[in-house]
């Protein structure tokens, strides 16, 4: 973070917005959670975790909860990603 300036980091949260949104408008959601995360690569950079929240989570599964890998991941294969990427594109343009 520290080698962009205020104009760079406000440009980048622009799009993290925008596809925050066409999220929003293409899966069920109950809310978003938009959040920065260190990785355990070691080098410095920076990336944005877009998590939409299904309908109905009850509270004590949300947060830090609904984000653990081992509360569940979406068995999604090729081809539905795929659909998900195109309804995404669509959304964005």
């Amino acid at each position: 973070m520290r080698d962009l300036d205020e104009g760079a980091f406000h440009a980048i949260m622009g799009v993290v917005r925008r596809v925050a949104l066409a999220v929003e408008a293409v899966v069920p959601s109950e809310r978003t959670y938009v959040l920065s995360l260190g990785s355990q690569q070691g080098n410095a950079h920076l990336h944005w975790h877009i998590a939409p929240l299904p309908p109905g989570t009850p509270y004590e599964r949300q947060q830090f909860h609904a984000l653990m890998a081992e509360n569940g991941v979406l068995p999604w294969d090729e081809e539905q990603a795929g659909e998900l990427a195109a309804h995404l594109r669509a959304a964005l343009s």
